[in-house]
């Protein structure tokens, strides 16, 4: 979330796209609740079914399933072609006034740089033309034909409201009220928020649906202001903490990366990361690089991590590709992966193509599977129904199972959507043998570092060297980890403008991630926690839900990062020349003629000077310092979104560029050889697939509690009233519904939600698949629904495409 949870209810619009907020966050819905009944809020819905948050909303419209660019699109040619953009926020907070390479091309849904062989973009020509001072060009008046403003206008004329209904199966005057909705929120003092989940981010182009959307607020002015934002609802407390912390195979903690195969030294490790500003006197934030991961090495290895070492540089693994689970996978089928660690994941119940999944847990020597509950990963081996996946006389791999504690069985902290580090203590004793995660496999850990400390080992430094003060080392606490996170100082540290005036004392605990630096003198785990556990002691625990200028900004409730700002980019919120906030009924912060103060962290240069010629700009992690609505890096498919077809889409060719194949779909997007040939056609699979989950469930977790399992007793499938009159299926019938990977069979529910759409002439029908059950657990057993998705990512994120693909219902 840009914004955070409460500051829904500053809301003037509510736009829920990718998501169902009623239906899965609905603590958090009430927060749009109060947005209408506060703020007198219009509730939008876009979306493949009629859902919950629909029924509460002011009006719905619906939408194909993977068709969201092209409506998004199509909402941003509406506010271009009707000037309803915020022309001074636009002018000053955006990259629209940049003028792009000459270089720079798309030709019939293409941009320059594709290599068809590689499936992958060179993006050199995507970058800005620069002058000979350095910085990049612009043009103040945003009428050079090559600005971004100009550029975006071109590209997106394409999608007209006509085009995007044929598409889409949105109607168009459907489609041009949800337009007149969003633009209402174009003028200084009217805010509008989007809702999102895994609607938008599941699916192989879901990067850049979430960027459509952000380049529509960026235009709008709604970013970094109250009631405004991108907003990510994440499905699980910690799933923001996950990405924080740096989980994923090529992240390191504050998101920092790993670096690849071809930077092997530290400077070239650094050059492409800490970047330089590309106009005056901007910030670019990641300049800081250096101090925060230097601070990171001294943080894992102390003492071992010197300046003649490169700061450890090389104990990190350098990457030759993702090793992503989508890759894990690959990787197991072809017998290259032996062995898989399953910590707090259901891979089975939760990846794509479960025939695939169970066949390379199939070849592995070991799995092991750290989970408060048991899984079907666990037990990958067992048949269920008829589906005949596995024959287990023939699986030859050793299952270990750790019970672990969940939550409520120990203390820690829980990130949640907001960016919010709130700390919980344990409520309960765990039952029989189960150990805390942390405790499991810091016990690891301490075996393998002992049988190299013993038997030796080929570059052990990484694992023998590595600091592990803590009190107890097979059971680290949450109190140490929490500590280590913030970091701490190594040496006396003194005020860099002033070399006489100590701040922080040897030992003590960073206030922030403003002290770090890169000469090994101050440790931390995760630079954007810096602040969380300060001196002054844990800041993720404190309950001060005081709220002084009455808009939602409980600066004292728990600690956000980074700085305990509640609102990321919140600069944008004033006026570029004179500082007051555009709507000054909702007062972030604002220039007072020497600083600047209000309700929240300023995201700015504290003395950043809205007189001053060129000064410092919101979007201080920018090397451009400003926001990107046209991406010249970053994006895998391209600096500026367009539409692309699901693999498995009704449409046989991309109706945006139909006589280009390599653009039907993502031409960038993750697809492993052999799995191409896996995708259905709608000629044997005639009807688009949308999966999602229900109130009454939380994941898989529920499958067994006895009470959910009485609330929603048996699995279903959700069907349109023109699909079941076609098919011959009354409510309550038995279905099986199928695709190229295999089939599931479930009762069926006839429905007015999900409509039928007409997409040029095609109709077009939606199978509503509900995520939840399976073979374990004490619910009734059911099916995966996972056996029937295909295995392909997101090109920059490597998300499996979950929410548009073909199926078949026949009724058993």
């Amino acid at each position: 979330m840009t914004n955070h949870w409460v500051d829904i209810k500053n809301a003037d619009v509510v736009l829920i796209m990718g998501g169902n907020a009623a239906e899965a966050h609905p603590c958090g819905f009430k927060w749009v609740i109060e947005a209408k009944h506060h703020n007198k809020a219009k509730l939008v819905v876009v979306d493949p079914r009629f859902t919950r948050s629909a029924a509460m909303s002011d009006y719905y419209a619906p939408i194909r399933a993977g068709s969201d660019i092209a409506f998004l699109g199509g909402v941003l040619n509406y506010l271009l072609t009707n000037n309803k953009i915020q022309t001074e926020y636009v002018r000053s907070y955006t990259n629209a006034p940049f003028i792009v390479n000459e270089g720079f091309d798309f030709q019939d849904g293409l941009f320059s740089g594709y290599d068809e062989a590689k499936r992958r973009y060179s993006n050199e020509s995507w970058g800005y033309e620069m002058g000979e001072d350095g910085y990049a060009k612009v043009d103040p008046t945003m009428e050079h034909p090559r600005c971004v403003l100009q550029v975006m206008k071109r590209h997106y004329s394409r999608y007209t409201p006509e085009q995007v209904s044929k598409i889409t199966g949105t109607p168009v005057k459907q489609f041009l009220k949800v337009c007149e909705y969003i633009a209402s929120t174009a003028q200084p003092g009217r805010a509008m928020t989007i809702l999102y989940a895994l609607g938008w981010t599941q699916h192989s182009q879901g990067s850049q649906i979430i960027r459509t959307g952000a380049i529509m607020q960026l235009l709008l002015g709604n970013v970094g202001i109250a009631g405004g934002g991108l907003n990510a609802l994440r499905g699980h407390s910690n799933i923001q903490g996950l990405t924080d912390l740096g989980l994923l195979s090529n992240s390191l903690p504050g998101y920092l990366s790993l670096a690849t195969d071809k930077e092997q030294d530290l400077e070239t490790y650094y050059k492409p990361r800490a970047l330089k500003p590309l106009r005056p006197n901007q910030m670019s934030y990641w300049q800081n690089y250096p101090k925060f991961f230097v601070s990171l090495q001294k943080a894992w290895w102390g003492d071992a991590a010197t300046k003649e070492n490169n700061w450890a540089f090389d104990y990190l693994p350098k990457i030759d590709k993702l090793y992503d689970v989508l890759q894990a996978f690959e990787l197991m089928g072809q017998g290259k992966l032996n062995g898989y660690i399953c910590q707090g994941f259901n891979p089975v119940g939760s990846f794509p193509n479960k025939k695939k999944i169970i066949a390379g847990l199939s070849k592995l020597k070991f799995l092991v599977t750290m989970d408060p509950l048991n899984t079907e990963t666990s037990e990958f081996w067992k048949n269920f129904g008829e589906s005949n996946d596995v024959d287990p006389s023939k699986i030859q791999t050793t299952v270990f199972r750790l019970p672990t504690t969940c939550f409520a069985e120990e203390d820690g902290s829980l990130s949640n959507s907001s960016r919010w580090l709130q700390w919980h203590w344990k409520g309960a004793e765990a039952p029989y043998e189960c150990k805390p995660d942390i405790e499991i496999i810091a016990d690891l850990f301490s075996r393998m570092k002992n049988l190299y400390l013993k038997d030796g080992g080929a570059f052990s430094d990484p694992i023998t060297k590595l600091s592990w003060p803590y009190k107890i080392p097979h059971s680290p606490s949450a109190e140490e980890l929490a500590k280590e996170f913030n970091g701490k100082a190594l040496a006396d540290i003194y005020d860099a403008k002033d070399p006489t005036k100590l701040i922080l004392k040897a030992g003590e605990q960073v206030p922030g991630f403003g002290v770090l630096r890169d000469d090994g003198s101050t440790a931390s785990g995760c630079w954007v926690y810096a602040g969380a556990w300060t001196q002054a002691g844990n800041q993720m625990a404190r309950r001060d839900n005081a709220d002084p200028y009455n808009i939602g900004q409980t600066l004292g409730w728990a600690w956000a990062w980074p700085a305990n700002r509640r609102v990321l980019y919140n600069a944008a919120s004033t006026d570029p020349k004179t500082g007051k906030p555009w709507n000054p009924a909702l007062n972030l912060i604002s220039w007072n003629g020497t600083a600047w103060t209000g309700s929240d962290i300023p995201d700015i240069r504290p003395d950043a000077d809205p007189a001053e010629e060129n000064r410092t700009q919101p979007f201080i992690m920018t090397s451009e310092g400003v926001a990107r609505l046209f991406a010249p890096t970053g994006m895998a498919e391209g600096p500026l979104p367009e539409h692309y077809e699901p693999f498995e889409s009704p449409f046989p060719v991309n109706p945006m560029h139909p006589k280009n194949p390599l653009a039907r779909a993502n031409p960038a997007a993750r697809v492993f050889k052999g799995d191409m040939e896996a995708f259905g056609t709608a000629k044997d699979f005639p009807y688009v697939a949308t999966s999602y989950r229900l109130t009454e469930h939380f994941h898989y977790w529920t499958k067994n509690v006895v009470s959910n399992a009485i609330i929603q007793p048996q699995q279903f499938v959700e069907i349109g009233e023109e699909l079941a009159k076609a098919k011959g299926i009354t409510n309550g019938d038995m279905v099986k519904v199928s695709s190229m990977r295999g089939f599931i069979k479930a009762k069926c529910l006839v429905t007015k939600r999900i409509p039928q759409l007409d997409c040029d002439g095609m109709k077009v029908d939606t199978v509503g698949l509900p995520n939840h059950w399976g073979f374990v657990g004490v619910a009734k057993p059911g099916f995966l629904v996972n056996t029937l998705t295909p295995f392909v990512g997101d090109a920059n994120t490597q998300t499996p495409e979950f929410k548009s693909f073909l199926v078949n219902i026949e009724r058993v």
